[in-house]
């Protein structure tokens, strides 16, 4: 056969379809699970923890991945994200060595597999075409252990590997640790508190109930003798002032080696909110619990103010107040830069949302050691705790703000030698009424260093705070927009000696605040409003000044007297003065206003300019250069063979 260029060509073609189609065939059978993670944080890249739970899998687990594949083609933002659920389901399958077994199921409508759907308790999701979707997991173990996600949601994307592999760990743990929860917060009912759970309204705090899903929890009485031996972790959470007997009690678990997460507060506006339409706190509701346990904390050597809360001026959350919206420095939106990156707990968060908080002080001469795990900025003033009661206002805050330029410390992990808070032994309290089992011996000493996270806040378990919460046919479903929730179980976990969720968990959001935007707006409006209040200052003064002269115009005068109604040339121009004044006022808070809005869109103009045109143009002039380069290089070889 002769070749010549035609048939050359012809060949070429075929020989490049087959190759593409074997490229893609062998691509699909080797590298089916190969990824790049380009991505700030990894956050499509299998954790550690991950890795550990699969490898430990003690007995075969079955994963059942319920797809409507068909029907998803219309939705291509369902689609994309189905694909990859399924192929982070093939690569924990490949991970596991054998002991995952997945089965990926298309269920159709009216077909035995749909039917097996909505026994397992997956949930479909009905298109505005009345079809149903579905898209959820079914985890099953050896001895009639099942978990379930009913739905994957896309706005948890970024919390996928978590719920995958904590459904996991649910199937293939011994027992669940048991948390001992003494409390004043009505966790399990909701800010509706008893009378919400009888007419059947409550709403249980959503960190409650995710801590419900992964440990057994025992709520402790506030007075009590003892805590109960099968408790792995007391989590103290905002209680009311407890007695000796009860802070004996607590003092012998730490003796013991328990180990604790404790939550007070200066002012917790958690314990003032109510469902009730009255507006009033529900009865018994404690304002502030930094007193309540004063002996276990002055023993631990650390103390908080419960006369201030701490005001952070650059991470203050925004408010509506008075139709307008402003900077509540009472309320602290905390960034990764405040959080220690060493330690397990907070390492990989990046937001938590607070309130009113306080400041935790180490005591000199203390035993133990206070590792701060968040920390205020430098940007902070402590506010008198009067002033953030009843109904504050946050311009008032912020206009009389002054930096005091140190770091609070707001959340500590305390740790090292303890001696017992009660040096005499049992208080005369803890035996009475003589208990029916006697009391273990008394500790004057820890078995071993302590290992305590204090916080002092306790809003962080406000719903409003950190969660979006979706109805999803009777369900409660929690889209996260900071790390609350994330801390809380990060801190149980550690405690708990279980760190394989952590790295999980702490993936928590991809929220990237405009930093730069945020500090030149609340520069601006901290100038706005101070010189709104000069103004407001000097129209009250000249308001009294003008009704002080209007009344002297309208009193009548006495006969002979001199009049009265006109005034005179020196107050003629004291009136001409002011009104020359609040016209200049008025022109520096129009420019105030105006420089506010040209510096951020300004910034935003320089943004999208990069955005648009500088990478393209660097694009562009790469491409050009590799052009010359071999271009160049091309001429060489000519001029070689020359």
């Amino acid at each position: 056969m002769r070749w010549t260029r035609s048939t050359i060509a012809a060949a070429s073609i075929v020989l490049s379809i087959v190759l593409f189609f074997a490229v893609n065939i062998f691509s699909e059978v080797w590298f089916s699970s190969a990824r790049l993670d380009l991505t700030q944080g990894g956050l499509y890249t299998v954790s550690e923890g991950t890795k550990n739970t699969l490898r430990t899998i003690p007995e075969p687990i079955t994963l059942r991945f319920f797809f409507s594949e068909g029907l998803s083609v219309k939705y291509a933002g369902v689609r994309a994200y189905g694909a990859r659920v399924r192929d982070l389901l093939k690569e924990y399958e490949g991970i596991a060595g054998g002991k995952l077994k997945l089965e990926i199921i298309d269920p159709e409508p009216f077909s035995e597999q749909e039917d097996l759907a909505v026994a397992q308790g997956v949930t479909a999701a009905p298109t505005q075409a009345g079809e149903k979707i579905y898209f959820g997991l079914v985890g099953t173990n050896m001895v009639n252990g099942r978990e379930v996600i009913p739905l994957f949601l896309e706005d948890r994307e970024e919390y996928l590997e978590y719920d995958i592999t904590s459904l996991i760990y649910k199937l293939i743990r011994e027992k669940k640790p048991k948390i001992g929860v003494v409390s004043n917060l009505p966790f399990d009912t909701g800010l509706g508190g008893m009378i919400a759970a009888m007419q059947g309204r409550s709403r249980p705090f959503i960190i409650y109930e995710q801590i419900r899903e992964s440990f057994d929890i025992e709520f402790l009485e506030q007075d009590f003798d003892r805590v109960p031996k099968d408790i792995d972790v007391v989590m103290i959470a905002h209680p009311k002032p407890l007695n000796d007997r009860t802070q004996y009690a607590l003092d012998q678990f730490i003796m013991r080696g328990g180990r604790a997460l404790v939550f007070l507060d200066p002012w917790s506006e958690l314990s003032q909110m109510t469902a009730e339409p009255q507006g009033q706190p529900l009865e018994g509701a404690t304002p502030s619990s930094t007193g309540s346990i004063d002996k276990l904390m002055k023993s631990w050597g650390v103390s908080i103010d419960g006369k201030h809360v701490i005001g952070v001026r650059d991470r203050a959350q925004r408010v509506q107040f008075a139709g307008d919206v402003t900077d509540y420095v009472a309320w602290v939106a905390f960034t990764v830069y405040d959080m220690d990156r060493k330690d397990l707990v907070t390492a990989q968060l990046t937001d938590l949302n607070m309130a009113t908080i306080g400041a935790i002080k180490h005591e000199k001469g203390a035993t133990t050691t206070m590792t701060p795990m968040l920390q205020t900025s430098a940007d902070t003033m402590e506010i008198d705790v009067a002033k953030v009661r009843g109904s504050p206002n946050p311009d008032e805050l912020l206009r009389d703000f002054v930096k005091s330029g140190d770091r609070f410390v707001v959340a500590a992990r305390v740790q090292g030698p303890v001696k017992s808070a009660f040096v005499g032994g049992p208080p005369v309290g803890a035996l009475q009424p003589a208990p029916k089992d006697p009391l273990p011996p008394h500790l004057a000493e820890a078995k071993s260093p302590a290992n305590i996270i204090l916080v002092a806040d306790s809003d962080i378990f406000n719903d409003s705070f950190w969660v979006q919460a979706q109805e999803l046919q009777g369900q409660r479903v929690a889209v996260p927009v900071a790390d609350n929730a994330a801390f809380v179980l990060n801190a149980i976990e550690n405690l708990t000696g279980s760190s394989d969720l952590i790295s999980l968990r702490s993936r928590s959001s991809s929220n990237r605040p405009f930093t730069v935007v945020n500090d030149i707006r609340r520069r601006a409006n901290q100038q706005f409003l101070r010189q709104e209040q000069q103004l407001q200052d000097k129209m009250t003064a000249t308001q009294n000044r003008l009704a002080e002269l209007e009344g002297r115009r309208a009193a009548q005068p006495k006969p002979g007297a001199a009049p009265h109604d006109l005034l005179t040339p020196e107050q003629e121009a004291e009136i001409e003065k002011f009104r020359s004044e609040l016209v200049e006022t008025r022109s520096a808070l129009r420019d105030v206003q105006r420089r506010l809005g040209s510096d951020i869109d300004r910034l935003g103009s320089w943004l999208a300019a990069i955005n648009i045109l500088l990478v393209p143009l660097m694009l562009g002039a790469t491409a050009i250069v590799l052009a010359l380069f071999r271009r160049s290089k091309s001429k060489t070889k000519q001029g070689g063979g020359a």
